[in-house]
């Protein structure tokens, strides 16, 4: 990214005479196209557009139901909320020019990464979308789409259609998250000057923008698909679709949602941690300088991973959990419609509409203190944030039970509804006492982060192990308490009283649709906390950078500590709710693939795992050990992205200090452009790797494919092995890291056996030890990765001796150790487990 020369050389006077004002870094504002061209757009004509487009959207969501009405609605007025949010924000002061000065450089860094990240990452999604085209012409079609005349043509334009349509929508919802966040970051920092409370309220009412435009486009993105879907395919009209197949039409919606999120995810993290990473071990151990000291050459570029790390990829990363969760329930909704209303289908949407509202009147429940002085007593920042969460829970336990007893009430049934509001509490249950694990382990309050910190006493080494083993301990909470939620949740739906034509009860897995959306139903607020984490430490750089007084500074310090806290327990609840939905996306791929095979998948009893994929089946098993080894080198290829460009980031650091001595003295300006260029470049770069297996793997195993290609007998082949290998390589090359690598096993182990669906079941084996090994994986090295943060903030406040000293210097080698653990890998890997979920629904009938 260019920056201006005068921040080398500019004619801004010595260093040292002008300690706070830092040079014009900005090349130029960068508003994205689309912007641009609304932009040139009169008001008025602009206004009749929009109107026009409201009216459309309602005559479509009228000629489908009217609770695509009602979704429509919520989703509109909270979005005139996000606006009067986003107004307010932007309404307060940015504080002196040294303050605007250094938010400016940090804005452009974020917009420049993103704009450069987010092109390549379209270019990808393109090449994608003609691969499921090509795919899609060649797939099997079921019989119902066949009668109302929806053939593989059709059929591959809807789906690519909605592909397109939920990368675009995933990758606003990234940009949301970081426009917003670089520009409250600054005004954060200002109010800190006057109040915690101040710079709390900003900080939140930021955050909470961009947490209720990332819901409702989740929500209103699936509703208009949805009822645009069903007035052009008239569905339910005689000879056409019927409505219990229209969410199959949905898949594609969350692939391209999850595509996005995942090198979103894997991207920023790369950048933020690596930048991260060189700043601390530099700047902290060898030069004994503060954090965000403005003399530390990747200071900017740390800040700059904070937006596009922990901003931009969260805001996709949750978008994608919202839409796989939605679609999946729709799923398993349409299969209850036969039998009951069609609310069942419906009822995700109405519960995220709900969200929307709850979860504002949680964020506008944060409001200033009365007493604004800079002096007051500086209020627990988690309290606070807590009061508002269990505002949003208890309103979220009145609207869930609402909502099952308007759209699951049937007369065959009439006390099923209670079961699944019973269903829904078990989730939101869940969704607390995860957050509560999580913030256990990970807040220094708590006693595992301060004997995480007493161990640095002794030493790097200890405190490695010690964080390593707290890491593996914190497993077993969440794991109890995901168990006992699906099982829970099960029983309740298998006794709900909703039967199938034979009698036998068919409520169990709708029950842990009904969970998963539980935990979901207070999604926005959630993320509004973990939103308010980079903005909090974004302002306390800001401050340290500026110079500003040691009072404002300790403000900060105080929100910065908590928004590290509020990230750890939302990558918590996240993995929770990854492990939900993957169980979901799980339940709904094979009653996909019961519908493209044309017989139950299952062969007897009720449970899914038991009677449906024998693991004792050779293949079926090979499918699994690769699904587990799948989550083991994608995490380990993630870490070594950071290391390695950590030091590139070390190596520039020590140059400019060797070759610039005046830098410590004040008396010479750091290169902070170079290492944000480094930074930039690399984390692109690395970014490859992981998807060099979607290039090598196609080659190998349909080598493999070939060679049995004389030995196959007459049992079904898949419909793409009449492709050409060299079609066959280079479609699938084009794919993702685990897509091709996955599917390509399958369709080899697939022909293998003479079972019937033996390539279905490889996949379903490969997703559930995947799921099982990811989750596991994820929750250790977020939770690892959190405590060593914050062990290391405790030391700051004093605590072992506090900043400088041998203590503090081992926390910060284990907090380096922890950066790529909890903020590129982890996170990658629960948005991993939902892509390969979602992939297997797009791609199910070519492993039949």
């Amino acid at each position: 990214m260019m920056m201006d020369d005068d921040m080398e050389n500019g004619g801004l006077g010595p260093y040292q005479d002008r300690p706070r004002t830092f040079p014009n870094m900005r090349s130029k504002p960068y508003v994205p196209m689309i912007f641009r061209i609304l932009m040139r757009i009169n008001i008025r004509v602009l206004f009749v557009l929009l109107l026009l487009c409201l009216g459309v959207v309602f005559y479509i969501g009228a000629s489908t139901s009217p609770i695509i009405v009602f979704v429509f609605s919520v989703c509109i007025i909270t979005f005139i909320l996000s606006i009067y949010l986003c107004k307010w924000v932007l309404s307060k002061d940015e504080g002196p020019p040294e303050m605007a000065q250094i938010s400016d450089a940090i804005r452009d860094g974020a917009e420049g990464f993103f704009r450069t990240q987010y092109g390549t990452i379209s270019k990808m999604a393109c090449l994608l979308a003609l691969v499921i085209f090509c795919i899609y012409l060649f797939r099997n079609t079921t019989p119902q789409q066949e009668a109302s005349g929806i053939g593989r043509s059709n059929s591959a334009c809807i789906t690519v259609a909605a592909f397109l349509l939920g990368a675009l929508c995933s990758g606003i919802a990234g940009y949301v998250g970081m426009w917003v966040s670089v520009r409250a970051n600054v005004r954060v920092s200002s109010a800190a000057r006057r109040s915690a409370r101040e710079a709390l309220q900003i900080a939140v009412r930021a955050g909470g923008f961009s947490a209720i435009v990332v819901v409702g486009m989740a929500v209103i993105g699936i509703a208009i698909l949805y009822a645009t879907f069903y007035v052009w395919l008239g569905v339910d009209t005689p000879g056409s679709m019927k409505v219990t197949d229209l969410p199959l039409l949905l898949v594609g919606y969350g692939f391209g949602a999850s595509f996005v999120a995942l090198f979103a995810q894997l991207g920023g993290g790369i950048y933020t941690k690596a930048a991260d990473v060189g700043a601390d071990l530099v700047g902290k151990v060898e030069q004994g300088i503060p954090e965000d000291d403005p003399r530390n050459p990747a200071v900017i570029a740390d800040l700059v991973g904070d937006n596009v790390g922990d901003c931009a990829a969260r805001g996709a990363d949750l978008f994608e959990s919202i839409a796989a969760e939605i679609i999946s329930a729709m799923i398993l909704g349409g299969t209850m419609v036969q039998r009951y209303p069609s609310g069942f289908i419906l009822f995700p949407l109405v519960v995220h509409s709900f969200d929307l509202v709850i979860s504002s009147i949680g964020i506008l429940s944060i409001r200033s203190s009365r007493d604004s002085s800079v002096k007051a007593p500086i209020e627990d920042p988690m309290a606070i944030l807590q009061k508002g969460y269990s505002v949003t829970i208890v309103l979220a336990v009145l609207t869930f039970g609402a909502s099952t007893r308007w759209l699951l009430y049937t007369e065959q049934a009439p006390s099923a509804w209670l079961n699944f509001a019973l269903c829904g509490l078990v989730g939101i249950i869940t969704a607390y006492i995860f957050v509560w694990i999580t913030k256990y382990y990970t807040d220094y309050k708590h006693e595992p982060v301060r004997a995480l910190a007493l161990s640095s006493s002794t030493g790097h080494g200890t405190n490695i192990i010690a964080g390593v083993s707290l890491g593996l301990e914190s497993t077993a909470p969440p794991v109890l308490v995901i168990s006992v939620s699906i099982v829970s949740a099960y029983w309740l739906g298998q006794t709900s009283g909703l039967v199938d034509e034979s009698g036998n009860p068919i409520g169990g897995l709708f029950g842990t649709a009904v969970a998963t959306m539980g935990m979901l139903s207070t999604a926005a607020y959630v993320l509004t906390m973990d939103m308010f984490g980079p903005i909090a430490d974004n302002a306390g750089g800001i401050v340290e950078m500026s110079q500003q007084p040691e009072s404002v500074r300790e403000i900060t310090d105080v929100l910065d500590a908590v928004g590290n806290t509020t990230k750890a327990t939302t990558k918590g609840f996240a993995i929770g709710s990854a492990a939900l939905a993957s169980f979901l996306l799980f339940s709904a791929y094979m009653d996909e693939v019961a519908t493209f095979a044309q017989e139950p998948f299952k062969q007897a009893g009720n449970y899914l795992i038991d009677c449906q994929v024998d693991i004792a089946i050779p293949e079926v098993f090979v499918g699994g050990l690769l699904g587990s080894m799948l989550i083991f080198l994608f995490s380990g290829w993630a870490c070594s992205a950071v290391g390695k460009t950590a030091q590139e980031v070390v190596n520039e650091v020590r140059r400019q200090f060797i070759e610039r001595p005046g830098i410590m003295e004040y008396k010479e300006k750091p290169d902070y452009a170079r290492c944000v260029a480094i930074v930039a470049s690399a984390s692109l770069r690395e970014m490859i790797k992981p998807g060099a297996l979607a290039i090598i793997s196609p080659l190998v195993i349909g080598g493999w494919v070939l060679a049995l290609e004389g030995e196959k007998n007459d049992h079904h082949i898949p419909p793409l092995s009449c492709i050409s290998f060299t079609h066959l390589s280079f479609l699938w090359a084009l794919s993702t890291v685990v897509s091709a690598f996955r599917n390509s096993v399958a369709l080899v182990l697939g022909q293998l056996v003479k079972f019937a669906h033996e390539g279905a079941k490889v996949v379903a084996a490969l997703l559930m030890f995947a799921t099982v090994s990811g989750i596991l994986m994820a929750l250790f090295l977020n939770t690892a990765g959190g405590a060593w943060d914050n062990a290391k903030k405790f030391i700051e406040t004093g605590a072992l001796g506090g900043k400088g000293s041998d203590t503090h210097k081992a926390a910060v080698t284990g907090d380096t150790v922890g950066d790529p653990f909890k903020d590129t890998a982890g996170p990658s890997l629960h948005v991993l487990i939902k892509m390969l979920a979602t992939i297997t629904l797009v791609m199910a009938p070519i492993f039949l």
